[in-house]
């Protein structure tokens, strides 16, 4: 079992099939680099290693899983079925053009979701197997989405990270997925969510408070009893193995030859993998626009294109790679000359030290995406600026541009605009370009890909840390074994319950059937109203006439309406406050209600209610200031207060309190064992009422004046139902 868990769709290791044998070499990469450099001793590398597990026999999976032992991996073996539609197919083919903002490209089919879900169980299980109980477990990208929330399950105590090296798309694009919810759902099992900069951790939150109904505080979401931390980590490169090769006698060898190969030339370089997020073809028409525009500059610049082979058996990518050469013969033909052409273009990977060349000897780079995660090939290139100038002209839709501020920002959509910055990054002076490169070289030196890898895992310590500290007085096994002790004990006992959020979770309805306590439920309240020793009340802040519709059947529980507007006692209702004049309350609620989609107004017998459950966040936040303004200005001078609760506003009059009803209780019926459960600011005034010896347990999060805290109702509606049956 290891203590440090990687886990991504591809191993860090190549496999090859050479002669009818296997083959294993240790891929390059920041991620591999970034992993490496991890203080973690007891650390193993869970994926897929490249081959389908059709084409392997069981000798070769054996020989798979030895050798990957040694080089510390653990294969997660998939089907050539499952390669085509989890990954060719959901990952690829639906979640990469829609965050990528290619909408119209993405395929919606049931086994391309079908397959997603499985093999992310697949993943969850190999994890299960090869982690202790407390790991830290890392998931990285788009392919694994549902994985957090999995893990969590099997693994509790473990501290989960996850990280997306893709941009996570605004809320209005990101709900056209129909596995929206799932997505989502899956990612919020994370202890720490990181992203490349903070657009994509507010589209993540936003998103999150659109479909899951969360709130959200200082980038940390609040979900099912847990706090998910939202950050942004802009991952860098290894500087300083790039500083390395720059400085290599063979480097400094092959920029000679470059030198004389484009002898008298502007070197402007251009280096993507083949994809239509990359804005390759825009960029070719920007170029030709440039040679329209400066015919002074033919004959002195060049556009040295590399363009890395990419799923080049999916038809989209073939038309693509199709287009973009036919565009670069066209321009080639339009231009060229006896002895120069001003498209150099090759369609091919390039090794490492060959890309360290080319970008030392370019005098402009263009990187212009049409959108991308992050883009390392212009943080590359500014890392290769050490003796030479250059300048980076950088499309604004990459993370790269919150970083690489001196840069000329771009807007690759803009041809023209384009054009012209061509022509300005080649009149540039030479003391601008090695100014502006210096400052973009001491942020990329020091925020590397290796101090990224450090920081997350720092940070996921921290939310780890943050999320338990969170319940400052959590209720452990032990705290619950000791108060079922003195339950069982006790001469007289007395429960007093809230009800939403605490014994049934909220609704986003108004309708009484949607809260209806299940069957199960008040099977064990009758249970515990049974027993002779026990006095059981549920207050709450619902109308009288809801909980007697729903506990009508049920004479024994002592039933406290409206925060104690109406007490219900031996099957009796009895008046504790007055009714007040609500015309002009309600009508201020109902003007911004009918101006507020999803909002709805209660009008109780002694409060008002504002409830926003459904309205969009954005909105109802903006809505919650101002009508909670308006109606404090409305009932300043009288015995009315405005309050805020789980998603409503309330006015009722300041003598209405919980507090005061927990007290009443406790001198009425006493109790040698006291039980107070509540989730939000009416509740405090209970908790702080009793006696210290009384068990409060507040549900939720924050600073409570309760002896302890749950993350969810479901441990209350534990300890209700093992109380229901002790004698």
């Amino acid at each position: 079992m290891h203590k440090f868990v990687i886990v991504s769709n591809r191993l860090p290791v190549k496999i090859s099939r050479v002669k009818g044998k296997l083959t294993f070499e240790r891929s390059d990469g920041g991620l591999p680099t970034a992993m490496a450099s991890l203080d973690a001793p007891d650390k193993i590398w869970i994926g897929w290693p490249g081959i389908g597990s059709d084409d392997l026999t069981s000798a070769e999976k054996r020989e798979v899983a030895r050798e990957l032992k040694k080089l510390g991996c653990y294969p997660v073996h998939l089907t050539n079925q499952q390669i085509a539609d989890y990954y060719e197919g959901y990952a690829n083919d639906t979640l990469w053009p829609l965050f990528h903002y290619f909408p119209t490209y993405a395929q919606y089919k049931a086994e391309y979701w079908q397959a997603y879900q499985d093999v992310n169980k697949v993943f969850a299980r190999a994890i299960k197997k090869c982690s202790s109980k407390d790991a830290t477990i890392w998931i990285q990208d788009y392919h694994l989405m549902l994985l957090p929330a999995t893990v969590r399950k099997e693994l509790p105590e473990s501290k989960i990270g996850f990280f997306l090296h893709i941009p996570f798309p605004s809320y209005e694009l990101f709900r056209l997925l129909p596995e929206r919810s799932d997505i989502v759902e899956g990612l919020m099992g994370a202890d720490l969510l990181g992203f490349h900069v903070y657009d994509y951790a507010r589209h993540f939150i936003s998103s999150a408070n659109h479909l899951l109904g969360t709130t959200s505080d200082q980038g940390v979401i609040e979900y099912q009893g847990r706090r998910v931390k939202v950050d942004a980590f802009p991952i860098g490169i290894d500087y300083g193995l790039w500083q390395k090769q720059l400085q290599s006698r063979e480097t400094k060898d092959d920029i000679a030859r470059l030198d004389e190969q484009y002898k008298g030339l502007k070197v402007i370089v251009s280096v993507d993998r083949l994809d239509y997020s990359k804005g390759i073809m825009k960029r070719l028409l920007a170029y030709e626009k440039f040679l329209s525009d400066n015919p002074s500059y033919i004959r002195k610049v060049i556009l040295a294109m590399v363009a890395t082979p990419s799923r080049t058996e999916v038809e989209t990518y073939k038309q693509l790679r199709d287009e973009i050469e036919v565009t670069v013969s066209r321009i080639n033909g339009v231009y060229s000359t006896g002895d120069w052409s001003p498209i150099s273009y090759q369609f091919q990977n390039l090794g490492f030290k060959d890309l360290v060349a080319l970008y030392a000897k370019a005098d402009v780079a263009l990187v212009t995406p049409l959108r991308d995660g992050m883009n390392l090939v212009a943080k590359e290139y500014v890392a290769t600026k050490k003796s030479r100038p250059g300048v980076l002209i950088l499309s604004e839709m990459t993370g790269a541009a919150d970083e690489l501020v001196e840069s000329l920002l771009v807007n690759p959509n803009n041809i023209p605009v384009l054009a012209k910055m061509i022509r300005q990054a080649l009149k540039m002076p030479k003391h601008e370009q090695i100014e502006r490169m210096r400052s973009m070289q001491r942020r990329i030196s020091d925020y590397t890909v290796q101090k990224w890898g450090e920081d997350f895992i720092e940070q996921l310590d921290s939310a780890n840390k943050s999320h338990r500290g969170a319940l400052s007085k959590r209720l452990t096994t032990a705290n619950k074994v000791d108060m079922l002790a003195e339950y069982k004990k006790a001469s007289s006992r007395l429960l007093l319950l809230d009800y939403d959020g605490t014994i049934h979770g909220f609704t986003n309805s108004l309708s009484t059937a949607a809260a209806r306590p299940s069957t199960r439920l008040k099977a064990q309240l009758r249970r515990l109203c049974a027993q002779k020793k026990t006095t059981l009340c549920i207050i709450s802040g619902r109308p009288k006439r809801t909980l007697e519709s729903w506990f009508d059947d049920c004479p024994d529980i002592i039933l406290v309406a409206e925060h104690g507007a109406w007490i219900r006692e031996h099957g009796t209702w009895t008046q504790h406050a007055e009714t007040f004049d609500k015309t002009n309350v309600a009508r201020l609620m109902h003007e911004y209600s009918s101006r507020t989609a999803g909002s709805m107004v209660e009008e109780k017998e002694s409060a008002v209610v504002w409830h926003y459950r459904r309205v969009n966040p954005e909105m109802a936040y903006v809505r919650n200031q101002n009508l909670s303004h308006e109606l404090k200005e409305l009932v300043e001078d009288s015995s009315l207060g405005v309050y805020h609760g789980n998603k409503i506003i309330e006015v009722k009059p300041r003598s209405l309190s919980k507090g005061a009803i927990a007290r009443r209780m406790y001198e009425t019926y006493g109790g040698d064992f006291i039980l107070c459960a509540g989730d939000d600011y009416t509740d405090e005034e209970m908790f702080q009422s009793l006696p210290h010896s009384a068990y409060t347990v507040r549900v939720g999060f924050g600073t409570t004046h309760a002896r302890y805290q749950v993350g969810k109702l479901e441990k209350i509606l534990e300890l209700v139902e093992t109380m229901s049956k002790i004698k």
